[in-house]
C-alpha cells in the first residue's frame, strides 16, 4: 500500500507539472494569437488577456491525453533512471502491479476531468465567442450549407420546418424565412413566407408574412393572405436552438441527456450529442490507455539511445490512438456505425493494446 500511495503522488506530481508546462505554453502562444486577430480593433490588453484566459480552458482540454501520456513517460523515465523499478521487481511486485496506482489515477483524473472541467470549459467557450463576436462586431450569422439554415420543430398539430437565408448567433432571429408545417397524419397543410421571424416565449413572430393554404386549397395562391405581423407556435427555446447549431462542447455534460431528450421531442437529430456524450464518458479510460502505453515503452531499463526511440514510438502509438477516436466519433455522428461502438471501442482497444504490449515487453 506505501508503494502504490508513492507511485500515486510521483505520477499526480508529474501529470500537474506538465499541465503547468502546457498551461504557460499555451496561454502565450494563445495571448499571441489574439492580439494577431483583434490588431485592428480598437480593444485594451486587459480584453485581449481576459480573452485568452477564457478560451485556455477548451485548449487544455482538447490535448488532455497528450498531457497523460507524457506524464506518464516522465513518471516511468525518472522511475527506471533510479532503478526505484529495478527495486520494485526484486521486491516481488510484477510491472503490472506496478502500474496499479498510477493508472487509478489516471482513471480518477479523467473523472474529475470529466465532472469538473467539462462544465467550465462550455461556460468558458460560450463567454469567449460572445466576447469576441461583440469586439469584432460580427453579423452572427449561423449558415449551415448552401441553401441557408434549417430548423425542425414538433408539436401537438405536427412537425414545422423552417428555412431561413441567415440568422443571428443564437438561432432566435432568422432572416428570409420559410415555415412548411404538417399535420401529425404526414402532409403539408400551410407554407408561410416572411421578411424575418423573431422567437418569442411559446411562438415565432413573423413580420411581413404571406400565408398559403395546401390542405384542402385547389388554388393555394388564389387562397394565399397576407399579414403585417403573424405568430406560428412553437416548442424551442433559444438555449436549444444555440447549442443544437453549436459544437456539443458547449453544453455542460450534466444537461447533455436532457438536451438529447429535447432534441429528439423537437424532432432534430441528437446524433451527434450522444455519440459527444458517450466519448466524454469513456474519456477516463482512454486517459487509463494512454498511462499503459507510455509506460509500455519506457518501464524497461533505458540504455544507450533506445531511449529516444522508446519515447518517440510513445508519442507516436498516442497520437495514432487519438486520431482513431476522432475517426470513430465521426463515424458514430455520420450513422456509420453504433453510438456505443464509436465511443467505447477506441478507448477499450487502446486498453487491449497496451497491456498486450506490456506482457510482452515484460513478461514476454
Amino acid at each position: 500500500m506505501i508503494l502504490h500511495r508513492y507511485f500515486a503522488r510521483r505520477f499526480l506530481i508529474t501529470f500537474l507539472s506538465v499541465l503547468g508546462i502546457f498551461t504557460v505554453i499555451m496561454a502565450f502562444l494563445d495571448l499571441i494569437e489574439q492580439l494577431r486577430v483583434f490588431r485592428n480593433v480598437e480593444v485594451g490588453f486587459a480584453d485581449i488577456v481576459a480573452l485568452t484566459l477564457l478560451n485556455l480552458p477548451s485548449g487544455l482540454y482538447g490535448i488532455l491525453p497528450l498531457i497523460v501520456i507524457l506524464s506518464s513517460i516522465a513518471l516511468f523515465l525518472g522511475l527506471a533512471r533510479t532503478s526505484e523499478l529495478v527495486v520494485t521487481r526484486a521486491a516481488g511486485r510484477s510491472a503490472l502491479r506496478a502500474l496499479l496506482a498510477p493508472g487509478l489515477m489516471a482513471l480518477l483524473t479523467g473523472g474529475i476531468v470529466v465532472a469538473g472541467l467539462n462544465p467550465i470549459v462550455a461556460s468558458t467557450s460560450k463567454e469567449y465567442e460572445s466576447r469576441a463576436n461583440a469586439l469584432n462586431g460580427a453579423g452572427n450569422v449561423l449558415t449551415l450549407s448552401t441553401d441557408g439554415l434549417w430548423l425542425r420543430q414538433g408539436g401537438e398539430d405536427g412537425q414545422t420546418v423552417i428555412r431561413a437565408n441567415g440568422s443571428n448567433l443564437d438561432g432566435t432571429e432568422l432572416k428570409g424565412v420559410t415555415f412548411i408545417s404538417f399535420a401529425a397524419e404526414g402532409g403539408p397543410f400551410r407554407r408561410v413566407d416572411a421578411a424575418s421571424a423573431q422567437l418569442t416565449s411559446g411562438s415565432w413572430v413573423l413580420s411581413s408574412a404571406k400565408v398559403w393554404p395546401l390542405n384542402d386549397a385547389i388554388n393555394p395562391e388564389a387562397n394565399a393572405e397576407t399579414f403585417e405581423t403573424y405568430n406560428i407556435p412553437s416548442t424551442l427555446t433559444p438555449d436549444q436552438i444555440r447549442d443544437s447549431f453549436g459544437t456539443p462542447a458547449s453544453i455542460p455534460i450534466w444537461e447533455l441527456p436532457q438536451f438529447i431528450d429535447r432534441l429528439k421531442t423537437a424532432g432534430f437529430s441528437s446524433r451527434r450529442h450522444e455519440v459527444w456524450f458517450q466519448s466524454e464518458l469513456a474519456l477516463p479510460f482512454f486517459l487509463l490507455s494512454m498511462v499503459l502505453i507510455g509506460s509500455a515503452f519506457t518501464m524497461r531499463h533505458q540504455r544507450g539511445g533506445r531511449t529516444g526511440i522508446m519515447v518517440l514510438w510513445a508519442v507516436l502509438m498516442c497520437f495514432g490512438l487519438y486520431f482513431l477516436r476522432n475517426f470513430a466519433s465521426i463515424l458514430g455522428e455520420n450513422g456509420q456505425i453504433p453510438v456505443l461502438l464509436s465511443a467505447w471501442a477506441p478507448p477499450l482497444a487502446s486498453i487491449g493494446i497496451a497491456l498486450g504490449l506490456l506482457l510482452h515487453l515484460e513478461d514476454g
